[in-house]
């Protein structure tokens, strides 16, 4: 089954270091990112009261694409996630359809994220910024990912701490109204799944617990368990932000929000917590960024193994067993793009490319038998039809873009195909 029987002690293997609580840990550092501090104020501008509604879609599309990652993880346990499912599973077009949409949009999210740091950290001067972290992260993941795990704890802990301070500040003021939640005529059907769609890009970080699934323990016990745990509470969180943004600001004002979390903590007579706020996302969109990275380079080492990308790029790290040089070209590509990229065109390209990444996944786990722990038959079908429905309902702009991209990978997949076809 391809990278998944790969023998133990081959140099180019990975090693298994990772065990539940650091794959916890590194799917909570990708998914409560920077997306919680940003998403809010675009999702309410799409679905207005009904933003919780796109929520709640969004939730079950990512609890779906969760339990299939989970399963197809499990069986096959090897660095490069829905690449191999889909490889394996639907045959070699669809994987490398699969990694063209995860390396291409996730990069352009890395360097969202990147300037997403700049813009907290020093208005202004953000490209900058977002340069000198891109460095820094891949510095960290180029020493060992036991490293990367480590610094993304401390981060998600960070995190978590403001996000719970934001909670707690807005639901105990005075300024919250219960009423606010209510659903009103604004909420339009539309509205509510492209707010799905939105939402769902900060849900989509545990497919970065299976993009490493060859440096897991004991992956056909710890990835079932750690991606829907990490899913749990990172949805447990995103409510929480949600209903306490939406108690004081109401859906209007959340809509014009520059800096959502800020404006609730501001409107909830809590001054004090507006910098705190501000940190808080710069060290968000720093953990997002380090799983980014981490992720896309683990996958383009899956599709160099197959020569789909340079062969070059597979090699690893004798002595830190990272794909090292995949490493460096994805910082590289990604240093770049923060020096010159716009954050809002790089979000909706991202979440297209990511949506049509996961279809591939439920379609893949929709053909494993029960010996192979296929899930209910419904998770994989709900999953397919959710990633096409929320893509597809973003803003034109992102489907123009994103189908564009998906388009260009398959022709140039074909045109690859045909030349060694003519050579052989």
């Amino acid at each position: 089954m391809g990278r998944a029987s790969t023998a133990a002690g081959v140099p180019d293997e990975l090693a298994r270091r990772l065990g539940v609580p650091d794959a916890v840990v590194i799917g909570l550092g990708s998914m409560i990112g920077a997306g919680i501090f940003a998403a809010l104020a675009p999702a309410a501008r799409a679905a207005g009261s009904g933003l919780l509604l796109g929520l709640a879609v969004a939730a079950v599309v990512a609890y779906c694409n969760a339990t299939s990652s989970a399963r197809l993880a499990a069986r096959y346990p090897s660095s490069g996630g829905t690449y191999v499912y889909g490889r394996e599973r639907l045959g070699a077009f669809w994987g490398y359809l699969a990694g063209w949409a995860f390396v291409v949009g996730k990069t352009a999210s890395c360097a969202a994220m990147a300037l997403t740091v700049g813009a907290y950290v020093w208005p202004g001067r953000e490209h900058a910024v977002a340069v000198a972290a891109v460095v820094l992260l891949t510095a960290v993941n180029y020493a060992g990912v036991q490293k990367s795990a480590w610094l993304t704890r401390v981060i998600v802990a960070i995190v978590l701490a403001v996000l719970g301070a934001v909670v707690v500040a807005s639901l105990t003021s005075d300024a919250a109204t219960a009423s606010r939640l209510s659903v009103g005529a604004d909420a339009s059907f539309g509205g509510v799944l492209q707010a799905g769609g939105l939402l769902f890009f900060a849900f989509a970080g545990y497919a970065r617990i299976a993009t490493l699934g060859e440096e897991v323990r004991d992956p056909a016990r710890t990835i079932p368990r750690a991606i829907p745990l990490a899913l749990a509470i990172t949805l447990v969180v995103y409510a929480l932000v949600a209903v306490s943004a939406l108690t004081v600001l109401g859906p209007d004002r959340l809509a014009q929000a520059a800096a959502p979390l800020s404006e609730a903590v501001r409107a909830a007579g809590a001054g004090w917590l507006v910098p705190v706020a501000r940190v808080g996302a710069a060290v968000a969109a720093l953990g997002s960024l380090l799983a980014l990275i981490l992720g896309v380079s683990r996958t383009t080492l899956a599709m160099a193994r197959d020569r789909h990308l340079p062969h070059v790029l597979s090699a690893v790290h004798p002595r830190f067993k990272v794909p090292h040089r995949a490493e460096l070209v994805v910082g590289a590509v990604v240093a770049a793009l923060a020096a010159v990229a716009d954050v809002r065109g790089a979000i909706g390209f991202s979440s297209f490319g990511v949506l049509a990444y996961y279809a591939i996944a439920n379609a893949s786990a929709w053909t494993l038998t029960p010996a192979e722990g296929r899930p209910a038959r419904i998770i994989p079908v709900v999953g397919l039809a959710g990633c096409l429905v929320l893509a597809f309902a973003l803003p034109v702009a992102s489907v123009t873009s994103g189908a564009a991209v998906v388009a260009v990978g398959a022709a140039a997949y074909g045109v690859r195909r045909t030349l060694a076809d003519r050579s052989a």
